[in-house]
């Protein structure tokens, strides 16, 4: 039989799920919901059971834990918010919890161990640095290259140097641990979190960079709205698309059909909308059209927030459903490794003909260097 919990972690969000009227407009919205269907999938549903767990209402049984963890922490909930609730901090509060009372996921727990162990959650035993074969030097710019594209899309690391390198720019690779987003995501304590973010730091630091730029979304948003919280960062911090946006940078001509995703992590939670589109602008003989729903309204890819490792079923079927609306394009681009990896299973699910491509990735042949 399932225990009641002591909740320590959502009593500070008791406010804000006092606060939720149960409208339902968070269900026009959610991924979850639009593949599962019940309540409890839902916002308004993870709201009454986190308030059901800090009340000690509910047991902390298998359904509630599962429902609490199949959030995506994409954000959309909250856009469409008539009370203006965080939602994704009170789902992250009552995954502390449950955490604390030793209820993490199997699959959880190995990706956990796995970057508390080794700096990164795919069990890999080199560091980011030595994957890339790179050298601590100083530099007035750092990459933080970010796990996903180190040892899983690496393309997206080895695109991302070639065109600072054609660019002439004085770069160096960050000699980096895991950003902390899975562990933070998950709901592991705040103080092992913090520790993962001082040694990132100050691994910059020591190497004398002015700014650091990410190829990943989730890395970046730790950065510039997580870090600050619990750190001081004294270094600019900056998407790729950010930073290339703003050059003088000459691209080669593309005749393709092209549209973009928005990463959860990058547009909603970091308000970056309009770089990576600049970028695309730039692009000569490419037609540029976004999918129905974008920028503040792009569906989630339904791999963050954990579910994609606990749940891959489910995060294949949101991920499908986006690939379905760029079922115009030639090309769909994004702008985070995590996406372009869950993206593409949408792709096979669908049997889609659309290509997959992180935007370092499309522009890399195209800069004249």
């Amino acid at each position: 039989m399932a225990d009641y919990i002591d909740a320590k972690n959502l009593k500070d969000a008791r406010n804000a799920m006092m606060t939720c009227t149960y409208c339902g407009f968070c269900k026009s919205v959610c991924p979850v919901y639009e593949s599962i269907g019940w309540d409890s999938s839902v916002a308004r549903g993870r709201i009454i059971l986190a308030y059901g767990l800090l009340n000690k209402d509910i047991p902390a049984d298998e359904s509630v834990v599962e429902n609490l963890y199949q959030c995506t922490t994409c954000k959309d909930c909250e856009r469409r918010c008539p009370s203006r609730i965080e939602v994704v901090e009170v789902v992250e509060r009552a995954r502390r919890d449950l955490i604390a009372n030793g209820m993490m996921l199997p699959k959880h727990r190995k990706l956990v161990e796995s970057t508390l162990k080794h700096g990164n959650p795919y069990g890999e035993a080199r560091s980011v640095a030595a994957a890339l074969g790179t050298e601590r030097r100083r530099a007035r710019l750092g990459y933080f290259v970010g796990c996903t594209s180190a040892f899983r899309n690496r393309g997206i690391a080895d695109a991302t140097r070639s065109i600072l390198g054609k660019l002439g720019e004085d770069f160096t690779v960050v000699d980096e641990v895991c950003c902390g987003s899975v562990l933070q995501r998950i709901g592991v304590d705040e103080a092992t979190v913090t520790d993962v973010m001082e040694r990132n730091v100050r691994s910059a630091a020591d190497l004398g960079v002015e700014e650091v730029v990410f190829s990943c979304a989730g890395c970046y948003r730790m950065f510039k709205e997580e870090y600050p919280k619990f750190v001081d960062v004294p270094f600019k911090v900056r998407h790729i698309s950010e930073f290339l946006a703003d050059k003088d940078i000459k691209l080669k001509p593309l005749d393709k059909k092209i549209t973009y995703h928005d990463p959860c992590h990058l547009g909603r939670h970091s308000g970056v909308y309009d770089a990576p589109r600049k970028l695309l602008s730039k692009i000569p003989k490419a037609e540029f059209k976004e999918m129905l729903h974008n920028r503040e309204t792009a569906l989630c890819c339904g791999g963050g927030g954990g579910v994609r490792s606990a749940y891959p079923g489910l995060s294949e079927k949101v991920a499908a459903r986006r690939v379905d609306e760029a079922a115009f394009a030639d090309v769909l681009v994004t702008t985070c490794p995590f996406c372009v990896s869950n993206l593409r299973v949408g792709k096979e699910k669908n049997l889609s003909p659309v290509e997959i491509k992180d935007l370092v990735e499309l522009i890399e042949p195209l800069v004249e260097g």
